[in-house]
């Protein structure tokens, strides 16, 4: 989104884009069809918003098909949602043990500040649901041109993609790595008079003095040593179209030397040529780099950074944009599953059974930090994919872990009632905030029906709880109604053994144990055994 002054914030875009209201976002439900869906619960400050089984209804974006939440599960009693006017949220709840509030159990009336409104406060209805809950602005009627994402920060973008596209001015794209710059600049391309012409993107950060004339501006036949025939560069093959220049911030003087003469002029000249032919393209360049800093280091040309920046659009973090980390999320995963003949992974789950994609493990991932951004999150899609490959739930493994663990959680505004952080104990204060408060979080019946549905593994299991192993580990051994590896008589394991042939996996599933639970407690009758031969 184009900046000013270079101040940019949720409420100068709140602000910029229309009345707000207060919006509550469908992250999470167990028929993932319905994830992103709104409802759009009060306009003005002062209203009570019932929560419940039954209201509100919610609608996907551009849809007219309302409905409740409609889940067994979830409580017809109402949690009431009380919009201040001063922007805080006081909620109070239907009842004990039915409402976390970012990962915090809520039994009792609280109120929210102003700074965690605006950021957006995640509500987990009966462990089965969660809603994010911020105020936002009114929604933009803009062509998407192929963009995901339904929030404040992607509508900015969308309608500065309108505002530019028809303009024959170059466009700048600004934002950290992974954000998706080329598919901003594609949708320019694709909402502009050009749409029709050709597209050409570049890595300017590639080339090299050597190389960039001959890429960019093309070669006459013998030219140079090994120049057989004529070539065509980038500039000639883009001609009445758009040319995407990434990396820009990357690039080395020289090759910038050549690039400003050759938007200063409307010109190329190719190498062993002797008439400058002229050009018709649009420039979108791209970078993460801090421009001005790099100029006033002399390692970016003031002249071509005024040049580039006809007109600017940051593009925000994915972090900035949690309500949309669902719906690109499944986008993502639906493209890893068609890939692997396993789509139907995603359909509604039969009565009674968990969905495929736990709630638990989409909360964590909605209040990660996401350095990598969309790329990061496209990689995470396609890790659980494949990891789970074949199997009936998800397997978390350790490279998928190592990639959730890069993508640090976010900070959260706190709400108005005393921290929890003293009443925790020194081991559970180790865990991430998004695995803090998880031993409180999850029961023994949300314990016991992962273990089973993952015959024991605890991986998967760990995935379904959305926690780490460290924290299911630890879980097992609080929870008086799942059966330890160390209370199994010895003379019923040794029988297992010999009926499953020492297969750890079958004894397992058939002593309702973990399997590196069973390895250790093997290992010490063994050890045992020797001490008593000696």
């Amino acid at each position: 989104m184009e900046t000013l002054n270079g101040f940019d914030t949720p409420a100068a875009r709140c602000a910029s884009a229309g009345p707000r209201r207060l919006r509550f976002i469908l992250l999470y439900h167990p028929d993932l069809r319905r994830v992103g869906a709104w409802a759009t619960a009060a306009t003005v400050p002062g209203y009570v918003v019932p929560l419940s089984r039954l209201e509100p209804e919610f609608a996907q974006p551009r849809s007219h098909d309302h409905a409740p939440l409609c889940d067994p599960h979830v409580s017809r009693k109402p949690h009431l949602v009380t919009w201040g006017a001063d922007d805080s949220l006081t909620i109070t709840p239907a009842g004990r043990g039915q409402l976390l509030v970012d990962g915090e159990p809520v039994d009792e009336t609280r109120r929210f500040p102003a700074e965690a409104l605006r950021a957006g406060l995640l509500l987990q209805l009966s462990r089965r649901i969660v809603i994010l809950v911020h105020v936002a602005a009114a929604v933009s009627r803009a062509p998407k041109h192929g963009l995901i994402g339904d929030g404040d920060a992607i509508e900015e973008v969308l309608r500065s993609v309108a505002r530019v596209a028809d303009l024959q001015v170059p466009v700048l794209l600004r934002g950290e790595t992974g954000v998706g710059k080329e598919r901003v600049a594609q949708a320019i391309h694709q909402a502009s008079p050009r749409a029709a012409r050709p597209w050409l993107a570049v890595n300017m950060a590639a080339l090299t003095p050597t190389t960039a004339a001959s890429e960019l501006f093309g070669h006459a036949k013998g030219s140079f040593t090994g120049a057989h025939q004529r070539h065509a560069g980038l500039f000639e093959r883009a001609h009445g179209g758009t040319l995407f220049l990434d990396e820009i911030g990357d690039m080395s003087m020289d090759v910038q030397a050549m690039l400003l003469r050759a938007l200063e002029t409307g010109t190329i000249l190719p190498l062993g040529d002797s008439e400058p032919r002229a050009v018709d393209v649009r420039v979108i360049a791209a970078t993460d780099v801090d421009l001005e800093q790099a100029v006033a280091q002399g390692r970016f040309r003031a002249p071509l950074l005024h040049r580039l920046q006809g007109y600017t659009i940051t593009i925000p973090p994915l972090r900035q944009s949690r309500e949309d980390i669902p719906r690109l999320l499944l986008h993502f995963l639906r493209e890893e599953l068609a890939r692997v003949g396993e789509l139907s992974r995603l359909e509604p789950p039969a009565d009674g059974a968990l969905p495929w994609f736990p709630r638990s493990l989409m909360a964590r991932l909605i209040q990660h930090g996401w350095p990598g951004n969309v790329r990061q999150l496209r990689n995470v899609a396609r890790q659980i994919v494949i990891s789970s490959r074949g199997s009936d739930v998800i397997v978390v493994d350790e490279s998928l872990e190592r990639m959730l663990e890069q993508a640090s959680p976010t900070a959260r505004p706190a709400s108005d009632a005393p921290h929890l952080a003293e009443a925790r104990s020194a081991d559970a204060s180790m865990d991430s905030p998004a695995e803090q408060g998880g031993d409180r979080e999850v029961d023994d019946d949300a314990l016991l029906r992962a273990l089973g549905q993952s015959n024991w593994s605890i991986g998967p299991a760990a995935a379904m709880l959305g926690v780490s192993r460290t924290t299911l580990y630890r879980l097992i051994e609080r929870s008086s109604h799942v059966r330890k590896a160390a209370d199994v008589p010895e003379d019923e394991l040794m029988r297992c053994h010999d009926d499953c042939a020492g297969d750890l996996e079958a004894m397992s599933v058939r002593l309702r144990v973990s399997k590196r639970g069973l390895k250790l407690r093997l290992r010490d009758i063994v050890i045992a055994g020797h001490g008593r031969e000696k």
